[in-house]
């Protein structure tokens, strides 16, 4: 580190000798910002929690979009980098798109809510990149600690035995905890064996029950389905059941 002082005879070289490091300021503020004001906007950039009611767990789930990019980073609302991802070789030459990823799902007694909580603060996140052809790239994303509490079902039970040609999911509406505001829901049914074929559908937070299209199901056949509430950040919270048909 050093320090510089600019020194003149005359009242004019002393005014000069102000205005110097208010140019510098101005220069290296430029030079740092310049970046973000030509980059190209992230076509999507998305960060919510997603929690698991039935099994007791919650997760961080990122998704980002653009047009052939290899790299990307994300800061939280502290400034703290917590995700760094480049494209290197075949891939960073081709350019990565969508990225959709979610995070390691401790259950609550490893990882209490309110310690992942705290490990990703409520506010903006910035998502920072490049494209293949040296563009940058810029996004934000907010990201909310509203989490609803899981839809409580009403039918199939655990292990019910469902007609094939009249399998309905239903639940009771999310309407807490207090204040919390959900804007949908999402149904998935998954049969796994003999080989996976799913099942789903947003439906809107006024509706309460989905019917499986009787094409989908098959008679003597396990399947396993979730009801996701969905809140106005994007946050989402499951409950899970699964069934056999007769």
């Amino acid at each position: 580190m050093f320090s510089a002082k600019v020194r003149g005879k005359s009242t004019g070289m002393t005014r000069h000798g102000h205005i110097l490091p208010v140019f510098l300021v101005a220069l290296v503020t430029l030079v740092a910002t310049a970046p973000t004001l030509w980059a190209i906007p992230f076509s999507k950039t998305k960060i919510i929690i997603e929690v698991n009611a039935t099994d007791g767990d919650a997760g961080i789930q990122i998704f980002v979009d653009a047009a052939g990019w290899t790299r990307l980073e994300v800061f939280d609302p502290n400034g703290q980098k917590i995700l760094d991802v480049s494209g290197s070789g075949s891939v960073g030459m081709q350019g990565v798109t969508e990225l959709f990823f979610e995070s390691a799902e401790p259950s609550f007694e490893e990882l209490p809510l309110d310690e992942l909580l705290a490990r990703f603060p409520e506010g903006q996140y910035t998502f920072v990149g490049m494209t293949v052809d040296g563009q940058a790239l810029t996004g934000k994303a907010t990201l909310t600690h509203n989490i609803p509490d899981g839809p409580v079902i009403v039918s199939p039970q655990e292990d019910a035995a469902v007609d094939p040609n009249n399998a309905v999911i239903s639940w009771n509406s999310v309407t807490t905890p207090a204040g919390i505001k959900i804007v949908g829901y999402q149904v998935i049914v998954a049969r796994e064996k003999p080989t996976l074929r799913v099942f789903s559908v947003d439906v809107s937070s006024t509706t309460t029950s989905v019917t499986v299209p009787p094409e989908f199901m098959e008679p003597k056949t396990a399947y396993k389905y979730e009801v996701l509430a969905i809140e106005a950040g994007g946050n989402q919270t499951i409950s899970e059941r699964q069934f056999k048909t007769r």
